[in-house]
């Protein structure tokens, strides 16, 4: 079983920076891909980052590439989101997920995801 909690969000100034943290308390974390995805207020489920279970794949959203990073400890059962360069349009809650399977079959899709966590809220003030 995954159970998945994450911690980190909180209110930043435009440019920046939060790091997210997402761990399991179970035995399987290093079995899975994990994925970061967002929601703002009235939008839909985005993706955001994933990464392979073993941290040697890694994939963005264009909206935040080459600004945060996703990686992933093993060891620590936990996967993190360092954000850099926050926007205002970065604002949403941000949760982790987990997934089995062919990390390339469908990282970026929310319904290939098994596992979810509750949410963290970030907020970028301009």
């Amino acid at each position: 079983q995954v159970q998945l909690i994450e911690s980190g969000g909180g209110l930043v100034q435009a440019g920046g920076s939060l790091r997210l943290s997402c761990a399991d308390s179970g035995r399987t974390f290093s079995s899975y891909h994990m994925g970061w995805f967002r929601q703002a207020p009235g939008e839909e489920r985005e993706f955001v980052a994933a990464i392979s279970w073993n941290g040697g794949s890694t994939d963005y959203a264009d909206s935040v590439k080459g600004r945060f990073t996703i990686s992933k400890d093993n060891a620590k059962n936990t996967v993190y989101l360092q954000m850099n360069s926050l926007r205002p349009e970065d604002t949403a809650v941000y949760s982790c997920a987990a997934r089995m399977g062919s990390y390339n079959s469908g990282y970026y899709s929310a319904e290939r995801y098994d596992y979810w966590g509750q949410g963290t809220q970030v907020t970028v003030s301009s």
